[in-house]
C-alpha cells in the first residue's frame, strides 16, 4: 500500500505521521488509566509489583497480536509503572550486531528496551541477544580472520519488550527466552465506547453516548482505529456546525467514509468480492488475492485478514483462503448452505 493510500484509508490501523503525535496525545500514562485486557492487565500488575518488590528486572515480555491493539502503549505504561527509562526501537532499524551492542550498552539499570517487530531481528542480531537477555553479557568480536577474538563484557540488567504482528515468525530460540508470553486480542465494544469517551474528552469534544457507540461498532475492536474515527466524525460535525457528536452525526461521517456497521471498508469489501465473485468461493492463496486487489500481501494478512478471520467471512486452509457462507450472504450471493450459518448476519447495505 502507498503512503497516499494510507493517509486516505481510515481502518487500517498501522502507523500514519500525520496521527502519530495525536495518538500519543491519547495514550494512557498508567496502568490504571488503560482500558480493556482486564485479564493481561491484572497480571502484568502483579508482575511488576513482583519486580519491583524483589529489586530486579521484569522479565522480559514479548507482546503479540494484531496492530493498533496497544502494544507500544502497553510496554511504555510497563516502563512508567516500574519507574525505569524507557527506550525505543524496531527489528529492521537494528541491521547489524554492532547496532544492537551500541543500545544495549547505554541501557541504564533495569531500563526497559522496546522492540518492535521483533519478527524482523536478523538472525545474526538474534545471536548477540541471546546471552544479553538471559545473563547480561554481550559477546563482541574483535578484528577479523584468525586474529579476530571474542570478548564478553557485563551490561546492566534490563527488560525487554517485544512487539510483533506474527509470532509464529518469532524464532522458537528467541521466543522460548521471554519470560512473560501476551497475546492482546480485540477489544469489546464496551472497551471502546470507553475509550472514545475518554479521547473526545482530551480532544475537546462532547460526544453522546449513541455517538460513541456509533463510531465503536465500526472500529474492529481496535483502540487505533477508534481514535482515528473519532477524529473523522469530528471534522464532519465541525464542518456542518454540530457541537455534539450525536448517532445521526457519526453514521452520516461514516457513510461518507465508505465504512459499513460491520467496520468493513473498501478494501475488505474487494477482499470479499475477489473471493466470492471472481474465484467462486476459493481456495485462493493469499498473495493471489493481494494482487487482484492491489494491495502488498503483508497488508492483507495484518491488517484485513484477521478482522475477516474473526468475523467469519474468510477460513484459512492448506490449499489457501476459503470464503464462508456468511461471506456469500454478505455480498448477496446465494450458495448451498446450512441456513444456520447465516442467521446472526444482517443483510448487507450495499
Amino acid at each position: 500500500m502507498t503512503e497516499e493510500n494510507e493517509e486516505n484509508n481510515d481502518i487500517n490501523p498501522k502507523h500514519i505521521k500525520v496521527d502519530i503525535e495525536l495518538d500519543k496525545s491519547l495514550r494512557p500514562g498508567s496502568i490504571s488509566e488503560f482500558i480493556g485486557q482486564q485479564k493481561i492487565v491484572e497480571n502484568l500488575l502483579v508482575f511488576i509489583k513482583s519486580a519491583r518488590k524483589r529489586k530486579e528486572p521484569l522479565d522480559h515480555v514479548i507482546l503479540s497480536g494484531p496492530p493498533g491493539l496497544g502494544k507500544t502503549c502497553l510496554g511504555e505504561i510497563i516502563a512508567n509503572e516500574l519507574g525505569v527509562g524507557f527506550r525505543i526501537t524496531s527489528g529492521p532499524a537494528i541491521e547489524r550486531a554492532g547496532d544492537l551492542a551500541a543500545i544495549l550498552t547505554n541501557l541504564e539499570k533495569f531500563d526497559v528496551l522496546f522492540i518492535d517487530e521483533i519478527h524482523r531481528l536478523n538472525r545474526s542480531v538474534e545471536e548477540i541477544l541471546y546471552p544479553a537477555m538471559e545473563d547480561y553479557k554481550l559477546d563482541i568480536i574483535i578484528g577479523k580472520g584468525p586474529s579476530a577474538k571474542s570478548i564478553r563484557i557485563d551490561i546492566a540488567p534490563f527488560t525487554i519488550i517485544g512487539a510483533t504482528t506474527r509470532i509464529g515468525l518469532v524464532a522458537s530460540p528467541l521466543r522460548d527466552r521471554f519470560g512473560v508470553n501476551i497475546r492482546l486480542d480485540y477489544y469489546d465494544k464496551r472497551s471502546i465506547i470507553k475509550i472514545i469517551k475518554r479521547s473526545a474528552a482530551i480532544l475537546g469534544i462532547e460526544i453522546t453516548e449513541d455517538g460513541a457507540g456509533a463510531i465503536a461498532g465500526r472500529s474492529r475492536g481496535t483502540p487505533r482505529i477508534a481514535n482515528r474515527l473519532l477524529r473523522r466524525v469530528r471534522d464532519y460535525a465541525l464542518m456542518s456546525n454540530d457541537s455534539v457528536i450525536d448517532e445521526g452525526i457519526a453514521e452520516k461521517a461514516l457513510a461518507r467514509l465508505d465504512i459499513d456497521k460491520l467496520g468493513l471498508d473498501v478494501v475488505d469489501k474487494k477482499i470479499l468480492h475477489t473471493l466470492v465473485l471472481k474465484f467462486d468461493g476459493g481456495p485462493v492463496g493469499v498473495g493471489t488475492i493481494a494482487a487482484s486487489i492491489g494491495e502488498e500481501t503483508d497488508t492483507v494478512e495484518d491488517v484485513y485478514e484477521p478482522y475477516l478471520l474473526q468475523l467469519g467471512f474468510v477460513k484459512r486452509t492448506s490449499k489457501g483462503r476459503v470464503a464462508t457462507g456468511l461471506a456469500f450472504k454478505y455480498m448477496g450471493v446465494k450458495k448451498e448452505t446450512s441456513p444456520a450459518l447465516f442467521d446472526s448476519l444482517p443483510e448487507n447495505e450495499d
